[in-house]
């Protein structure tokens, strides 16, 4: 084999493990097809929605006492999203009444997050639809937060600062307009270049050691593990941005006062 079918080896398998896969979930030693229905990220999506389920559900005990073991590290997290993200950028009422909520986008952006870090598993929030589904949920409460708490008017006020020139209204509205579609936006890139690059990067130090041989074998995979090791951090830390930026976005149009 010819380095540069080396190479396009290498990129074959980068492309095969950070996009989604249509017909099949390889695993090491078989693939399993996937309905047409379904490609490889959107059964990530059904496994990690059936993970929490059953964490929730069937092992997460609230009966009054003290938590313990994986009820209390559970509560950890909880009690952060409620108390550091929900409350302080929602304000006590809706931030108690949106923690469910914030708490669940939390728990579902890390367990993919997580599940990409294991070979067996792919990244489903290295796709960008998928990212832009969870942003367009941010946006869906942003719009119906801001109309139940203001009324329609109230809304469309909020995009109208108090106390500014109407000439300069006339081209601060339309940038405020845009503005609202910006932030999920942003949302969905910067999760999906985040989870994605990652990924690439892990999968580019391993194909040196391939193309180059066993010198470049050691120093390579050990920057793979590296990088791999801050990939757990970086997965905390997306769901975390994301969670916050979707209190902060949704608090700002239901209080634009504030």
């Amino acid at each position: 084999m010819t380095a540069q079918d080396v190479q396009t080896a290498v990129q074959a398998y980068i492309q095969h493990h950070t996009m989604s896969n249509p017909h099949a979930w390889s695993l090491p030693f078989f693939s399993i097809p996937l309905p047409a229905p379904l490609s490889l990220h959107a059964m990530m999506l059904l496994l990690c929605s059936f993970f929490l389920v059953f964490i929730f559900g069937v092992l997460y005990r609230k009966d009054g006492r003290a938590p313990r073991g994986l009820t209390n590290c559970l509560e950890i997290f909880i009690l952060f999203v409620r108390d550091q993200i929900a409350l302080p950028n929602m304000g006590p009422e809706d931030g108690r009444r949106f923690t469910p909520f914030l708490c669940t986008l939390f728990f579902f952006i890390l367990g993919l997050n997580v599940m990409g870090l294991i070979p067996v598993f792919g990244t489903a929030t290295a796709n960008v639809n998928v990212t832009a589904a969870l942003a367009l949920v941010t946006l869906t409460f942003m719009i119906g937060g801001g109309i139940y708490h203001n009324g329609v008017g109230g809304f469309v006020k909020s995009f109208l600062p108090h106390g500014v020139p109407w000439p300069i209204l006339i081209i601060l509205f339309p940038i405020e307009v845009i503005g609202m579609f910006v932030k999920p936006f942003a949302l969905t890139i910067r999760l999906f270049a985040n989870m994605l690059a990652g990924h690439v990067v892990i999968f580019s130090l391993i194909g040196l050691a391939v193309s180059f041989g066993l010198k470049a074998a050691v120093p390579a995979v050990a920057m793979a593990c590296g990088i791999y090791f801050l990939e757990i951090l970086v997965a905390f830390l997306q769901a975390f941005i994301f969670t916050l930026l979707t209190a902060m976005f949704i608090g700002s149009f239901m209080h634009p006062a504030h």
